[in-house]
């Protein structure tokens, strides 16, 4: 039976001293605490005389024989009192009656936490303390010294997050069936730490959006070099996403972080429809080359020049002279409507050496010609596109 009863409240006083903050979990959505729970009440019925006027200090065994606070964890999932070497609660029983009940215990509470702008979010999570039996008309819980009843030890830290403060609240509980309830909260705000996000989400899916673009200066006919590369950057992403997902919980809602890598993979996956694209386009456009050239033969009559089409191939021309020009310049010039450049080389025994030292500056404007108009914009608009979003992206999270 408490103390006084029958008439008011009896005040209890609660103070905390947090010993450590061990685990935040986002997938279970809980933390778990280490703390000394202390309680402050007046019993005159455990009052004695003394003439030093000292305390007396009693184990868990007086505990189970005296009437003491039911103080309990709202919300709580697990919590335990330490019991090595002893059960760690103590008992201090001063002469006028005054009574000090201190425990130590681990907890693991619920925290709601929101995910919406993670892994660049602060979190606040609560624990909640409250009388299990006794409402506010016979038991009234308060913080003994206002704000300064919560201290922490200034070694806390955690590999996450940034412990930014502690403060505690208190307000009335109510419940249908029983009544009020004092209520204390025991707040706590954490930041989390981005840099580890940075390497090994952000950086890494950077990255692979930057890769997807070198297929812009792959030469438009090696198919496989192109494919091989936007498909690898494709898996890679979707790797990372599977791996960042994996670790948290299955919100209904979008992440900070899920914008970032589905932006990056759409990067990705439209340098893979641009080749696509390309390589459609290039294949018309030489369908249609190779029509015009059975529509127009162009043969001048001169049997030791051969022409070098940009496709590297040598075929007959008779274009060994400025004559040749105006024989075939229907020809020449519906070839230049689409694009495709032609070098006249004449093969010869007299040219063989001025051949050979041409050979660089012909392959150096092949691959300028076989440069198609899509991948040229693409160089310039994916690069500036992605600097953008960046842009709003940090400014907005940040």
């Amino acid at each position: 039976m408490r103390p006084a009863f029958g008439g008011p409240a009896i005040p209890v006083g609660v103070d905390v001293q947090v010993e450590s903050l061990d685990s935040i979990s986002e997938v279970d959505m809980d933390f778990t605490m280490t703390l000394y729970l202390r309680h402050y009440w007046k019993d005159e019925r455990l009052s004695f005389p003394s003439s030093t006027n000292k305390s007396m200090t009693f184990d868990s065994r007086l505990v189970k024989k005296i009437w003491v606070p039911d103080v309990f964890f709202v919300h709580s999932k697990r919590s335990f009192i330490h019991d090595t070497t002893t059960d760690n609660i103590m008992l201090r029983v001063y002469p006028d009656g005054h009574v000090l009940y201190s425990m130590r215990i681990t907890v693991t509470a619920m925290c709601n936490m929101d995910f919406s702008r993670f892994p660049l979010d602060t979190q606040t999570c609560t624990l909640e303390l409250e009388s299990y039996a006794y409402t506010d008309e016979d038991l009234m819980l308060y913080w003994k010294k206002g704000n300064d009843s919560l201290k922490t030890d200034e070694k806390i830290s955690l590999s996450q997050f940034l412990i930014q403060k502690f403060h505690t609240t208190s307000r009335l509980a109510f419940y249908s069936s029983t009544g009020w309830y004092n209520r204390l909260y025991i707040n706590f705000t954490l930041r989390r730490h981005i840099f580890f996000f940075l390497l090994q989400t952000y950086f890494p899916a950077t990255l692979m959006v930057m890769l997807s673009w070198v297929s812009f200066w792959i030469d438009r006919r090696a198919v496989p070099a192109r494919v091989s590369l936007g498909i690898t950057t494709v898996l890679t992403m979707s790797t990372i996403i599977t791996g960042v997902n994996a670790s948290m919980p299955r919100v209904s809602y979008i992440k900070a972080v899920d914008i970032f890598l589905w932006v990056s993979f759409v990067f990705v996956f439209l340098s893979v429809l641009e080749y696509a694209a390309v390589n459609y386009l290039t294949t018309v456009q030489e369908r249609k080359e190779m029509k015009l050239r059975e529509k127009f033969p162009c043969t001048c009559g001169i049997s030791h020049t051969k022409t070098m089409t940009m496709d590297g191939m040598y075929v007959d021309s008779d274009a060994n002279s400025l004559a040749s020009y105006t024989k075939c310049q229907i020809v020449n010039e519906e070839v230049e409507k689409q694009d495709k450049m032609v070098v006249n080389l004449a093969m010869s025994p007299n040219t063989n050496s001025s051949r050979k030292k041409g050979i660089k500056g012909q392959v150096s404007l092949r691959i300028m010609a076989n440069t198609h108009a899509i991948d040229t914009y693409s160089r310039m608009i994916f690069p500036a596109s992605f600097i953008f979003f960046n842009l709003i992206y940090w400014s907005v999270f940040c």
